[in-house]
């Protein structure tokens, strides 16, 4: 399998404080990885630089073939189209429709033909089935309705790597294990590279092939890979 992200010997700062310190981190094409760790090790963090929007300074950092040390403003954003996002407290745009807030993603990554863009739409609404729920405004939608359109929002432009802050956060149980598998279902089914952060290890039992990495004091371990 060939690596999605490699990190060798990085540490990473926020206001001159290193969060983690000469960490190594290797994710492969097609690869699941839970990534447990108390609040505040640095667990989002480490999302944060992964998609470069917090710079890292020492080390070696590949993602994607693109070298995060020297990345430029320009690069940024076509790193992040091949990256899909889902989060704990899932992000829309309040005064839009669902199917205006994923047509707004496809136009801000630069689809232009407005036949794909509905088709894109659609495909990917079908795929947590909530087609039926597109001219839905988002406060009109439970939580877990609203993290399976987050969900579909992070594939609409087919990623090679799926970045999960805590996607189950707020979620009841049976959502959890919804999105769980869903997410592990890309790894399986387009070869996606899932980072999924939690705190719950017992969604462990919803995905067969995983890694487990662990943060904690300022260091990535891995604990357990299936």
């Amino acid at each position: 399998m060939s690596e999605i992200i490699e990190f060798e010997n990085v540490s990473i700062y926020r206001k001159n404080v290193a969060i983690v310190e000469n960490i190594y981190f290797s994710a492969e094409k097609g690869e699941f990885i839970f990534l447990f760790g108390k609040i505040g090790t640095g667990k989002t963090t480490l999302l944060k630089s992964i998609f470069a929007e917090i710079p890292i300074k020492s080390g070696r950092a590949l993602v994607l073939d693109f070298n995060l040390k020297k990345i430029s403003k320009k690069q940024v954003p076509l790193l992040r189209r091949k990256i899909g996002f889902i989060f704990q407290d899932f992000k829309f745009l309040t005064d839009r429709n669902i199917y205006e807030n994923l047509q707004f993603v496809l136009e801000a990554t630069g689809w232009t033909d407005a036949k794909l863009i509905d088709k894109r739409i659609k495909e990917s609404l079908e795929e947590v089935e909530m087609l039926q729920k597109k001219g839905a405004m988002p406060y009109e939608l439970s939580g877990g309705e609203q993290q399976r359109i987050a969900l579909s929002r992070a594939l609409l432009n087919n990623p090679s790597l799926i970045l999960a802050d805590e996607p189950t956060g707020n979620l009841d149980e049976e959502s959890s294990i919804y999105v769980t598998q869903k997410l592990y279902e890309q790894t399986i089914k387009n070869k996606t590279t899932v980072i999924f952060v939690s705190h719950d290890k017992t969604l462990t039992q919803y995905a067969k092939n995983y890694k487990i990495l662990e943060i904690s004091d300022k260091k990535i371990k891995q604990k357990k890979s299936l």
